[in-house]
C-alpha cells in the first residue's frame, strides 16, 4: 500500500489518493462517455493497495496509464496520456518563445520584469533564461494543485517563484556589529574585524553584497549611525597617534576626550592640546567623508547579480545621538547632496531616516539639525524616506533614550516598504529577522467577479466571501512555502546563517535553518484597493467615505484572518501593502482578458498599488495623507506613502518636512516624497527644470526623468515596464 510519495523535487509527502481519483475524472470529462465513478474507484484502489509503500509521482502516473490501458476506457487512456503529452509539449514552446524574446532584446514583461536589472547584457540574459525555465518548474512539481490554479486564474502571484526552488529566503536586517566586531566568512576566506571607519565602510558594502547572493530580496541595515559610530572615535585615536609620533609627545589623555561633536574648524585661534585636537577632527571628518562617500559609491557600482544588477540595499539612521554618530549622519547626508561621479544622484542604498520625538524631530532635539539637512537632502536627491517611529505601532516598550543599544528597539524598513518587528516567536525587533516569502491576492479580480450582484450589500457580501476563500488559499502556499525551506542546510547559506539571522549561532552546518526561520514573517499582500473598491461601489476610497470604509473593513479583515492563520500556523503572518513593479500590469492583462474594458478598472495598463489613492485621482497631499493612514497600522507587513510636489525641491526643504508633520500627525509609519529630477544620459547632468528637453551642459537631447517605480530609485525608464511607464505618466502633483 503506497504510504509515502517522492515528488520531483526530492521531497517526501504522505500519499493521497484524490489525486489519483481527480486526475483520471480530468481525463474522462475530457472524452464523449464521461465520467465512471465506480472505475475511478477501482483503478484509485488498485493502485494505492498494490502499490509499494514509498513510490514516486512519475511512478505512480505510469500506473495510472497502465490501468487505464487495461481497462474497458481506452479513449480515458488516451486522453490521460495526451495530456500529460499536451502539458508538455506546451511547456517547451512556451519557453522556446520566451528565450527568442530574450535574446533578441525584447523590451517588453519579461525583460523589464525589474528595472533593477540590465536583461540585455549576457549575463542578464542568463539570469532571465534562468529565471523564466524555473518558474515552469515550480508550477509543475512544487506547488499543490489549489496554488497552481490560482496562480493560473489571475488571483494569486507569488513572489520571486524563479527563486523557490533555491528554499532563499526574502530580505533581512544585517546585526553589522556583528561583522564589524568579529570578522566572518561567507565560504571563500575571511574577513577581520574593523579597525577604522574606511574598513567598517568597506565590511558594510561586503555583508550587503554577500547576503544578496544568498537571498531573493533585498538587504538593510537597521543602525548604520550606530554600527558605523565606534570606528570615528577609534580613526580619530589614529590621528591622535599620528600626531604623536609626529610631535614626540604623548596626547593620551585625548584618545577618549569628550567631543561634543565633530566639525572641522579653521585651526587660527587654537593653542597646544586643543589645537591637536582640532586637527585630528578635522582629520577625521574628512576620513569619515571619505568613507560615507565611498559606501554609497560602491554600493552603486558593486555588481550583485548577473545583469548589472546592484544590490538592492537600504540603511536606516538618524537616532544616534552621540558625536560619532552624528559625524556619521551628517558625512553620510553630505556625500548624498553632493551625488556619486560627477554628481549624479546615488540610486542605492536607499536611506531611510528615522524619526523621532525627543531624539530628532523638534528644535530642542539633539539630532534635530541632522533632521533639517535629511530634509535638504531629499529635497534634492529624493532619499532619505522617513519611517516614524512614534507611530503607536512602530514603537517598542523596551525602548530607552539612555540605552547604548536602543536601536534593537527601533523598527526599521527595508527602502521598498518591507516591514519587520512583531515577533511570536522572539523579541520584537528588526534586527536580524527578515520577510520569508510573500505572495499578492488580486482583489479587483474578485470584486469583477461579483459586480453582476445588483444588490450592493450581497455584491460586498460574495466578495467576502470569496476573499475568504482566497486568504485560506494564500495562507496554505505561504506555509507550503514555509515547510520547503525550513529543510535547507544552513551551509547554503554561509554568511546569512552564520552572522546575520537571529539565533543563527545555534546552527551547526549541517544542520537545517528550521529551528530559526521562523523569526521571519509570511506575508499576504494586496494590490488594487482603489480599483476593488470601484467595482463594489462605483467609488475609489479617494473619492467617496463610503468606500473608504469598505476598504477599511476589507484590509481589516485580511489583518484579522492574518492573526488567525498565524495561531493556526505557527508563524508570524502580516498583511503586505505589496509594492508590485512587474505584477501591477500582470494582473490588469489578466482580468482585461477576462472580463474585457471596464470603466475605472481595467481601462488603464496597470492596477494602482495596494491602498494608495489613485496617482492620476487629483487631491491635497493633506487628503492623501488623511486617506491612506488607516491601512498603516493593518499592514505591519510593510506600506509606504508616497507625495508628489511640484517643481524644482531643491530649495525647498520646508516642503519635506510639512510631509513629515503629515506622517506625525495622522500616525503614518512610513513615507517618501516624489519630485521632479531630469537627468543627461550623455554627459550625467542632472537638474529639476521643468519638461528639460535639450541639456544645457551639452546641447543633448537625450533626456530622462529621475524616478521611483516601487520604493526605490531607478538610473532610466527604459527599464521600466509597460504598465509602470504608464503609471509614471499618470502621475499627478499632490498640492
Amino acid at each position: 500500500m503506497i504510504q509515502t510519495v517522492v515528488k520531483r523535487d526530492g521531497r517526501i509527502v504522505g500519499f493521497n489518493e484524490t489525486k489519483i481519483s481527480a486526475a483520471i475524472r480530468k481525463a474522462m470529462l475530457a472524452t464523449e462517455e464521461g465520467e465512471d465513478a465506480e472505475l475511478i474507484s477501482q483503478i484509485t484502489d488498485r493502485i494505492t493497495y498494490r502499490g509499494k509503500s514509498r513510490m514516486s509521482v512519475e511512478e505512480i502516473q505510469d500506473e495510472v496509464e497502465l490501468e487505464l490501458m487495461k481497462s474497458r476506457r481506452k479513449d480515458v487512456a488516451r486522453a490521460y496520456i495526451a495530456y500529460r503529452q499536451a502539458r508538455s509539449t506546451a511547456r517547451k514552446a512556451k519557453t522556446r518563445d520566451i528565450f527568442l524574446e530574450i535574446i533578441n532584446i525584447k523590451s517588453n514583461d519579461v525583460t523589464r520584469e525589474n528595472a533593477n536589472m540590465n536583461a540585455d547584457t549576457p549575463a542578464g540574459m542568463m539570469m532571465k533564461f534562468a529565471s523564466e525555465s524555473t518558474k515552469p518548474f515550480v508550477d509543475d512539481f512544487l506547488l499543490s494543485e489549489e496554488a497552481r490554479n490560482a496562480v493560473k486564474n489571475n488571483y494569486l502571484h507569488i513572489h520571486d517563484k524563479d527563486y523557490y526552488p533555491t528554499k532563499s529566503l526574502t530580505c533581512v536586517q544585517h546585526p553589522l556589529d556583528h561583522i564589524l566586531h568579529g570578522g566572518f566568512s561567507a565560504g571563500h576566506g575571511e574577513s577581520r574585524a574593523a579597525k577604522r571607519i574606511e574598513t567598517a565602510s568597506v565590511l558594510a558594502c561586503i555583508s550587503l553584497e554577500t547576503a544578496q547572493n544568498e537571498m531573493h530580496g533585498g538587504q538593510a541595515i537597521p543602525a548604520f549611525d550606530f554600527y558605523m559610530a565606534p570606528f570615528v572615535r577609534s580613526s580619530f585615536i589614529e590621528e591622535v597617534k599620528k600626531m604623536e609620533d609626529y610631535m614626540g609627545e604623548s596626547y593620551e589623555e585625548l584618545y577618549n576626550a569628550p567631543i561634543d561633536d565633530y566639525l572641522e574648524q579653521d585651526l587660527a585661534g587654537y593653542q597646544g592640546r586643543s589645537r591637536v585636537k582640532q586637527h585630528c577632527i578635522n582629520k577625521t571628518v574628512a576620513r569619515v567623508h571619505q568613507a560615507m562617500e565611498a559606501f554609497i559609491h560602491n554600493m552603486n557600482t558593486i555588481h550583485s547579480r548577473g545583469g548589472n544588477q546592484v544590490v538592492f540595499s537600504s540603511i536606516n539612521y538618524g537616532t544616534d545621538t552621540s558625536a560619532e554618530g552624528r559625524c556619521v549622519i551628517r558625512e553620510l547626508l553630505r556625500s548624498t547632496y553632493e551625488g556619486v561621479g560627477s554628481g549624479q544622484t546615488a540610486i542605492f542604498p536607499i536611506q531611510i531616516w528615522k524619526k523621532k520625538r525627543g531624539v530628532s524631530y523638534l528644535p530642542e532635539d539633539r539630532n534635530y539639525d541632522l533632521y533639517k539637512l535629511a530634509c535638504k537632502v531629499t529635497a534634492r536627491r529624493f532619499f532619505p524616506n522617513f519611517i516614524n517611529l512614534d507611530a503607536t505601532y512602530n514603537q517598542n516598550e523596551k525602548w530607552r533614550a539612555d540605552d547604548p543599544k536602543r536601536y534593537m528597539w527601533e523598527c526599521a524598513t527595508m527602502g521598498c516598504r518591507t516591514r519587520v518587528f512583531e515577533n511570536r516567536f522572539g523579541e520584537k525587533t528588526s534586527v536580524g529577522r527578515g520577510n520569508l516569502s510573500f505572495s499578492t491576492i488580486n482583489i479587483v479580480g474578485l470584486a469583477i467577479e461579483c459586480m453582476k450582484v445588483e444588490n450592493k450589500q450581497q455584491r460586498i457580501d460574495a466578495f467576502f466571501a470569496k476573499l475568504d476563500e482566497m486568504l485560506e488559499t494564500t495562507a496554505r502556499q505561504l506555509h507550503d512555502r514555509f515547510e520547503f525551506q525550513k529543510t535547507a542546510y544552513a551551509k547554503q547559506f554561509p554568511l546569512l546563517m552564520r552572522s546575520l539571522w537571529m539565533n543563527c549561532e545555534q546552527l551547526g552546518s549541517t544542520d537545517t535553518i528550521a529551528p530559526v526561520i521562523n523569526q521571519g514573517t509570511l506575508g499576504i499582500g494586496f494590490i488594487g484597493l482603489a480599483e476593488c473598491l470601484v467595482a463594489l461601489t462605483g467609488k475609489h476610497h479617494g473619492e467617496s467615505e463610503e468606500s473608504q470604509q469598505l476598504g477599511l473593513r476589507i484590509v481589516t479583515y485580511m489583518r484579522d484572518r492574518a492573526n488567525e492563520f498565524s495561531d493556526r500556523y505557527q508563524h508570524n503572518f502580516s498583511v503586505l501593502a505589496t509594492p508590485a513593479e512587474g505584477l501591477s500590469g500582470r494582473f490588469t492583462r489578466g482580468d482585461k482578458k477576462k472580463f474585457g474594458i471596464i470603466p475605472g478598472i481595467t481601462d488603464r495598463d496597470y492596477y494602482t498599488n495596494s491602498n494608495h489613492v489613485p496617482v492620476y485621482y487629483h487631491c491635497t497631499a493633506l487628503h492623501k495623507a488623511q486617506v491612506e493612514a488607516p491601512y498603516h497600522d493593518l499592514t505591519r507587513g510593510g506600506h509606504i506613502f508616497y507625495v508628489e510636489i511640484d517643481g524644482d525641491a531643491t530649495h525647498n526643504p520646508e516642503a519635506v518636512m510639512r510631509i513629515v508633520d503629515m506622517m506625525d500627525k495622522y500616525n503614518i509609519g512610513y513615507g517618501s516624497v516624489n519630485h521632479t529630477r531630469n537627468r543627461c544620459l550623455d554627459c550625467e547632468y542632472e537638474n529639476a527644470e521643468k519638461d528639460l528637453k535639450v541639456c544645457p551642459k551639452c546641447g543633448s537631447t537625450n533626456i530622462d526623468r529621475l524616478q521611483r517605480i516601487t520604493g526605490y530609485l531607478v538610473g532610466t525608464t527604459d527599464r521600466w515596464n509597460k504598465a509602470k511607464l504608464a503609471e509614471l505618466n499618470d502621475r499627478v502633483v499632490h498640492d
